[in-house]
């Protein structure tokens, strides 16, 4: 049933990893398998065997020719660099090719206590498990790049955190689960020529198109392909108000996917300052800064690619810092895009940006919905009639009603009839994410072996652009007695 592994990280340097198969669990049970991820993968389902299946995914046996590693890397947590971090609860079981042929990552998190588990158990709560499932998929089924939820198992045994909570393993699918910090794990040892096989490993999987570069070049050119894609990447993050709550080097993948979904939230009434992670007590992480976040974890992955860019250490810091520079002006157009496509602009035009802006204000001068704001706009591009509803949404109204003659005024410009902008706009802006309360009512009721909320969840979030009957209280947010203002990482 399992696809053949292709196995590539086992076959980098020892020091790379360290060989590590996962603990056996008490008494597994498989709660959710995502079959289409799994088809997509290569899983031979017409002869799937559920009980074969949760002692894979649960880390009882390994599957067939794979060769379980935990990987070594470092980081910069909060600000404060750690030289040696790495998988402390996840195992990477090796690679597949997919039916696109795709080289992909498959791994166990909540798999045990590995070498680099600094003491800790190496286990997740079955909570993070659910919710790193829940919302990886819906960032995959609203276009973001991110890792993906192949499975999730319950483990029959009690994980002590805040308290003694249910444990779960979750397998995770990945394009890579290398990091900024596996950079600096070798940058911190001077180790240069880890450096150099670590960055030629990316370049062939992740950007096979630097290959023809020379040397010095083919880094510098490594470093500005990252840039890229982080900046679209964080871009599109902003476009649906999600908050990453946790965003390390370590857990910032060289590949431009979205990983580790610890904390993380989505946003609700409008705040560029609006935080959720209960471990960022100081807001480094909220909503408005990670554009300026991921910026200064691109100048840390900077630092370790110098020796590689230049023998010459001022040649090289000149050389990359030029890339580093272009980055606002690339962060810049890539959210432009992602707010124009919002708001039904297929033109650009110079004032676009002070209209997002005024918009922006708007919503947060009248604590409106982040997700409701965008999605009711879609109507009211289509009707004056559907004005009514925007309007409440907002208290005070002050500066929306302006707002929404200006933006008026722009759309007479597009070329396109009002229902085809709005059918675009419903293209862009969902009506459902996974918003706090219906992920903790689905934990919730998971830790009392209740999976249907999650069920129904999962279900509602694989199509979150479509209107769906019956289901209009997924589009709402939390009443006062409901709301959810900490998350916790589960480690």
């Amino acid at each position: 049933m399992f696809p053949t592994f292709s196995l590539r990280y086992v076959n980098l340097p020892g020091h790379f990893y360290e060989r590590f198969d996962p603990v056996p669990v008490k008494a597994p049970k498989l709660i959710a398998f995502n079959r289409v991820l799994a088809e997509e993968l290569g899983f031979e389902l017409e002869s799937f065997n559920a009980e074969r299946a949760t002692q894979w995914f649960s880390g009882n046996e390994v599957p067939p020719g794979a060769e379980p590693l935990a990987m070594a890397y470092a980081g910069h947590q909060f600000g404060g660099f750690s030289p040696r971090l790495g998988d402390g609860r996840a195992v990477l079981l090796g690679e597949v090719i997919d039916q696109q042929s795709r080289l992909r990552d498959i791994q166990l998190k909540g798999a045990g206590r590995t070498p680099f588990s600094r003491g800790g158990d190496g286990r997740s709560p079955l909570g993070p498990v659910l919710r790193e499932y829940l919302v990886s998929e819906a960032m995959h089924a609203m276009g973001i790049p991110a890792t993906r939820a192949l499975a999730a198992v319950t483990t029959g045994e009690r994980v002590a955190r805040r308290t003694l909570e249910p444990g779960g393993v979750l397998t995770r699918v990945a394009s890579s689960h290398i990091r900024v910090g596996t950079f600096q794990y070798f940058a911190a040892r001077s180790d240069i020529e880890g450096l150099r096989i670590l960055a030629d490993h990316v370049i062939e999987r992740h950007y096979p198109e630097l290959l023809d570069h020379a040397d010095g070049e083919r880094y510098l050119a490594l470093l500005s392909a990252v840039q890229k894609r982080q900046a679209a990447l964080v871009a599109k993050w902003m476009g649906v108000g999600f908050i990453h709550g946790v965003m390390n080097t370590d857990n910032t993948a060289i590949s431009g996917e979205t990983i580790d979904f610890g904390p993380c939230a989505f946003m609700e009434a409008y705040d560029p300052r609006q935080v959720f992670s209960s471990i960022d007590e100081g807001g480094r992480y909220a909503y408005g800064n990670q554009p300026g976040i991921i910026q200064w974890n691109l100048a840390r992955l900077t630092e370790t690619l110098l020796p590689l860019i230049d023998a010459d250490q001022d040649k090289a810091i000149e050389r990359a810092t030029e890339v580093l520079k272009t980055y606002a002006g690339q962060y810049e157009a890539e959210w432009l895009t992602v707010m124009r496509a919002k708001l039904g602009l297929a033109q650009e035009e110079e004032g676009d940006r002070e209209l997002v802006e005024a918009l922006l204000e708007a919503m947060h001068a009248g604590r409106a919905d982040f997700t409701l704001t965008f999605r009711q706009l879609c109507d009211v591009a289509e009707s004056d009639q559907a004005q009514a509803a925007l309007f409440k949404l907002f208290d005070p109204l002050e500066g929306i009603d302006a707002w929404l003659g200006r933006w008026r005024e722009r759309l007479g410009r597009e070329n396109d009839a009002f229902d085809v902008i709005a059918a675009r706009m419903r293209a862009v802006n969902p009506a459902f994410i996974p918003r706090n309360h219906r992920v903790e009512e689905a934990l919730s009721a998971a830790y009392e072996d209740n999976f249907e909320p999650f069920e129904t969840l999962r279900e509602v979030l694989s199509h979150p652009f479509d209107d769906q009957p019956g289901r209009g209280a997924y589009t709402l947010p939390a009443a006062p007695s409901e709301q959810v203002f900490r998350t916790f990482c589960g480690t």
